[in-house]
C-alpha cells in the first residue's frame, strides 16, 4: 500500500508553507522545548532555509497527509551511514500524530540515510517525547545540561528498531 505522507524537502516548500512552518516553531508550545527559545525572525527562517541547499550534514522535512499538514522532521549532524540526530514536531494542537511522525524518521533514517542509530536530546522535562521515544525502543545513554536545564540523549540502533 503507498504511504499517504509526503516528505517535503525544506528547500522546495513554498512561501506560504516557510511562513507557516516559522509559525509552528515560534509557538510556544513547540518553542519551550528548542535549545533556541527565542522567537525567530523571518528574515532569519528564510536565510537559514536558503543555506539548506548546500549542507550535507542536514535536512529538514515538513510533513503533509492528503490535504493535512502535520508537522516537522529534521535529522541533523548527519555522518553518511553512521548517525544522525532528529528533532520533531507537530503542528500546534495537533493531537495523536507522534508515532506517525516518528515511523516517517525511523523509516528515513534507517531506509533512505542507511545509518546505523539514531540519537534524539530531548529535555528531562519533556515527559511526551521521552515516552514516545521508549515506545519506538530508543533507550537513554547519557544525560547532560545546557543552557536551558537537563537533558537525555537517547539512542536507536538500527538493530533495535
Amino acid at each position: 500500500m503507498q504511504s499517504r505522507i509526503e516528505l517535503i524537502n525544506f528547500i522546495n516548500i513554498s512561501s506560504e508553507e516557510k511562513k507557516m512552518v516559522l509559525a509552528w516553531r515560534n509557538h510556544q508550545d513547540i518553542r519551550k522545548w528548542m535549545s533556541n527559545k527565542n522567537e525567530i525572525t523571518l528574515k532569519e527562517h528564510l536565510k537559514y532555509i536558503d543555506s539548506l541547499s548546500t549542507k550535507n550534514d542536514r535536512i529538514y522535512f515538513l510533513v503533509k497527509e492528503l490535504d493535512s499538514y502535520l508537522g516537522v522532521i529534521d535529522f541533523t549532524s548527519i555522518k553518511e551511514n553512521e548517525f544522525a540526530e532528529f528533532g520533531v514536531y507537530a503542528k500546534p494542537n495537533l493531537i495523536g500524530i507522534g508515532s506517525t511522525l516518528m515511523n516517517r524518521i525511523i523509516d528515513y533514517a534507517f531506509n533512505i540515510l542507511k545509518l546505523k542509530n539514531l540519537i534524539a536530546n530531548v529535555y528531562v522535562n519533556n515527559e511526551k517525547a521521552i515516552n514516545l521515544y521508549k515506545k519506538f525502543n530508543f533507550i537513554e545513554i547519557k544525560k547532560d545540561r545546557d543552557r536551558n536545564g537537563e537533558f537525555m540523549r537517547m539512542e536507536l540502533k538500527n538493530e533495535d528498531r
